[in-house]
């Protein structure tokens, strides 16, 4: 983006004039269109309270901070994925889930792993579904809670995800996913997105993340759907009965690690979760199926 500087006028410098009293630096009064010294002070004092390097004009990097510091909670959809989302919008969530008694760790205004596993645990109880996917009847629910968490203190307890996909389980199982269709390639690169999200040091990657070929000691988890045939001799799990899935998955893990193809394939139930559109379904089957495999491999250690 080309820099917004003193003298400069115009809608661009209006935009930032707006974000800058939004995040607090500058008086509403001080709208003017008109890149001023007023101005000037207003970004100096954003970055020194956004820990950028102090500076006089807007590159990139100011930017960015500018948009991330005035997004209120509801204008985006948030959820785990890497990069991770952030901002005050993320801040204002994890202030809300830790008023309600879903302890997110550190407000830190990064929508990481805790801050996902809290989420979750609040779509549980109230029978939401539990995607981890900050949306529309996400936001409706927190809106009609307003009462139970308007004014009350965040509890920081340390958190322990209650969920499977544990940081050693990550980083000592190779797993390569892949799709063959665009639908079951989106799940496959979602669930690398959320195991590298959860911890960067993961080795449960998607076939478009790797820099190299997967080599003999990766375990090929292929995502299929009902309609592709199934490959002879490769263990093939149905995602039906999310109860039992990890089981059953454990079982193929262990089958397929004694086979010479190192090899198995989990066949989704189709392209739509429920009622949600596609992008929210295979974020949806990606979470599920993470979090199974992540058991299944953790059980399959401990019974090797």
């Amino acid at each position: 983006m080309d820099r917004i500087k003193r003298n400069d006028k115009g809608p661009a410098v209006e935009d930032v004039q707006q974000r800058l009293v939004a995040a607090d630096c500058l008086s509403s009064g001080a709208v003017s269109g008109v890149f001023d010294d007023a101005t000037v002070a207003a970004v100096r004092a954003f970055c020194v309270k956004s820990g950028l390097p102090a500076a006089e004009e807007v590159d990139e990097k100011v930017w960015v901070a500018l948009v991330d510091a005035t997004f209120s909670l509801g204008d985006r959809t948030l959820y785990l994925r890497m990069p991770y989302f952030h901002g005050r919008d993320v801040r204002e969530l994890q202030q809300v889930l830790s008023a309600l008694g879903f302890a997110c760790g550190v407000i830190d205004g990064i929508f990481g792993a805790h801050t996902e596993d809290a989420l979750r645990k609040f779509q549980l109880n109230l029978g939401l579904p539990s995607d981890g996917i900050a949306g529309a009847y996400t936001y409706a629910a927190i809106q009609n809670l307003h009462h139970s968490w308007v004014g009350k203190a965040a509890i920081h307890e340390i958190v322990h995800l209650g969920f499977a996909r544990a940081a050693d389980v990550l980083e000592q199982n190779a797993l390569c996913l892949f799709g063959t269709e665009e639908f079951a390639r989106s799940v496959a690169s979602r669930m690398s997105n959320l195991s590298l999200a959860t911890n960067p040091q993961s080795k449960i990657l998607s076939a478009d993340s790797l820099l190299v070929a997967p080599d003999e000691s990766m375990l090929l988890v292929h995502i299929v759907l009902p309609e592709e045939e199934a490959v002879q001799k490769v263990p093939r799990v149905s995602y039906e009965d999310e109860a039992t899935l990890p089981l059953r998955l454990e079982q193929a893990i262990v089958a397929a690690r004694k086979a010479t193809s190192r090899r198995i394939a989990i066949e989704l139930p189709g392209r739509v979760w429920e009622d949600a559109g596609e992008g929210r379904s295979a974020q949806h089957f990606a979470i599920t199926l993470l979090d199974a495999l992540c058991t299944a491999l953790s059980q399959s250690e401990r019974s090797a």
